[in-house]
């Protein structure tokens, strides 16, 4: 069976579990075209033939206005519950949309949707498919009867979550995320079979870290830090390195911008480079030492900054399959810390090379905040190089890109430069740009 045909029976097969005909399918969408207060579809005969190509032997993809109404249908149960995790209907036609040649970006966007759709009504429970969820509230109530599949479940969640940074408002992703920090509080309160305490833990080390990360870009720099203490403790307790290396690189990251000393980011990155060099990832070892590098350039020590670079470098070359941080660290990245080295310690010029490079490699939806850093650190270097307008002409776009992805970091790299454009404030490019910074961003 070809894809299109597989693609074409999923749809059958997901239309048939529901009990419906051509015709009862053809009502749904009318339907919930309906609940989203989207325009009338045509008359039912008109839908009922739409469904019928989805389905035949030569078939047709829906169009976009046809996948996002299958998408809604199929994201709830016919108990009419949410469901938009692994397993769910939902994943069934997300997966039978790409048979039928759909784009993985495309798809991707449908599901961010539902998510989004999650966050006001379903809550995480809605991340898990039906038997997860009854598993989940059977420990709950007696964390003894907890399953490898439960937790697994619940740090597939965090992964899921995660991967939605950049895409929906930090904000959503964060009220997301308390319930599972509550769920491994409560399952690690309770008597946990002895094969599932790690596996909780290290759960409860990537949900607590992630909060840190979202509580930060939500402003609240308090919690943060709270949420950071809880995962390295949690990680020191598990007894993985490289763990204990990615919580203290995420908090240095967050440190570096909220707080005013250097010095405070670099204890955490020291920290972070001696955990990751006795830990099983080499992915992990690699962005520590690029963490290093960073924090050394903007400290003006050029020396330390290259040495770091070459440590890291000379972890990239050791990169295999199964490294077990499941890190996208990349010579995307790789090429944006050279740049910000080059920016404060060496050519600018090479600087904003690099930074192209970077950029043109963070492609992935959930890449879009550090491109968005990127780009504004490539009009930075733009301005260094004596090109304040065509620097200001990037800006634009990353004013975009900040509105779109709702990053704080990327939102005060953007300050940033906008700050180095001061001996220029009188020039209309100047004046065009600071509109677009008060019309977008309040600022």
């Amino acid at each position: 069976m070809g894809k299109r045909a597989a693609g074409a029976a999923t749809l059958k097969r997901l239309r048939h579990s529901r009990g419906l005909s051509l015709a009862g399918t053809a009502r749904a969408l009318s339907q919930t075209a309906m609940a989203l207060h989207h325009p009338r579809l045509p008359a039912v005969a008109s839908v009922q033939r739409s469904v019928a190509r989805w389905e035949s032997a030569a078939p047709t993809l829906p169009d976009e206005r046809y996948q996002l109404l299958l998408a809604h249908l199929y994201a709830r149960t016919p108990a009419g519950q949410l469901s938009v995790g692994p397993g769910s209907d939902l994943a069934e036609l997300l997966g039978a949309l790409l048979d039928l040649g759909e784009s993985e970006s495309r798809v991707a966007v449908l599901r961010t949707a539902l998510v989004r759709t999650a966050t006001d009504s379903g809550g995480v429970l809605a991340l898990l498919s039906a038997p997860l969820q009854a598993g989940l509230s059977a420990a709950l109530t007696d964390p003894g009867r907890a399953t490898e599949e439960t937790v697994a479940g619940l740090g597939a969640v965090v992964a899921d979550i995660n991967a939605q940074v950049g895409a929906v408002p930090m904000v959503r992703l964060q009220l997301l995320l308390v319930p599972v920090i509550d769920a491994c509080r409560t399952l690690q309160a309770g008597a946990l079979p002895d094969a599932l305490v790690g596996h909780v833990r290290a759960v409860t080390v990537a949900a607590c870290s992630l909060a840190g990360r979202l509580a930060f870009e939500n402003r609240d720099d308090q919690a943060s830090r709270a949420l950071y203490a809880a995962a390295a403790a949690q990680a020191v307790q598990l007894g993985d390195t490289w763990r204990q290396a990615a919580v203290h690189m995420s908090h240095a990251l967050v440190t570096l911008y909220s707080s005013p000393n250097l010095s405070d980011a670099q204890r955490l990155v020291d920290r972070a480079v001696r955990a990751a060099r006795t830990g099983d990832s080499v992915r992990v070892r690699a962005r520590a030492h690029a963490l290093q590098a960073e924090v050394a350039a903007r400290a003006g020590l050029k020396r330390q900054a290259q040495s770091a670079l070459g440590l890291a470098w000379y972890d990239m070359d050791g990169l295999s399959d199964g490294d077990p941080s499941g890190s996208s660290f990349s010579t995307g990245h790789m090429r944006g810390f050279e740049g910000v080295c080059e920016l404060y310690v060496g050519d600018p010029s090479v600087a904003h090379d690099r930074f192209a490079v970077s950029a043109a490699a963070l492609v992935a939806p959930r890449e879009q905040v550090q491109c968005a850093i990127v780009r504004t650190d490539q009009a930075l270097a733009r301005i260094r190089m004596g090109d304040p307008q065509s620097a200001a002409e990037l800006l634009h776009e990353c004013v975009h890109s900040v509105t779109a992805t709702g990053g704080r970091v990327p939102a005060i790299r953007l300050r940033r430069a906008r700050a180095e454009l001061r001996p220029w404030r009188r020039e209309d490019f100047v004046t065009d740009l600071d509109d677009h910074l008060m019309d977008a961003l309040g600022t």
